[in-house]
């Protein structure tokens, strides 16, 4: 888990900054930096819009008497894609571009669903309440 937290500490604003460096050199400074505002922007818009449908949807499912579990994983993609685009950076981008859009989400839910059954059944998930 160390690992893990040191590469996330130093590898990825590294390469976020090296990736803000060569799109200002490949199409200024300027425009670079009007570009990472923009997409943080952009990214808090689509956050908002898909959270609003991804929270309506688990409201429905509770409501219908069903587990919203399909829908809490969508509103939990839309969550860190949101995150990952107001934060400056290409790279971050990306990625939170595709765990907000509809088409892309799918993947990225089965993955968590895995990693969370596979959890379940080891054991090593567990729910604390205080």
């Amino acid at each position: 888990m160390l690992k893990w937290l040191v590469a996330a500490i130093i590898v990825v604003p590294a390469l976020e900054l090296w990736g803000i460096v060569q799109m200002g050199r490949w199409i200024g400074g300027w425009a670079t930096f009007g570009l990472i505002l923009l997409t943080g922007v952009a990214g808090a818009q689509l956050a908002r819009l898909e959270g609003r449908k991804a929270w309506f949807e688990v409201q429905r499912q509770l409501q219908s008497g069903l587990p919203p579990g399909r829908a809490m994983l969508d509103g939990l993609c839309v969550l860190i894609g949101g995150l990952l685009l107001m934060l400056p950076g290409f790279f971050s981008d990306i990625l939170g571009a595709t765990l907000l859009l509809p088409l892309t989400r799918p993947f990225y839910r089965s993955v968590m669903f895995r990693w969370l059954e596979k959890k379940m059944r080891d054991g090593s998930f567990t729910i604390r309440r205080r």
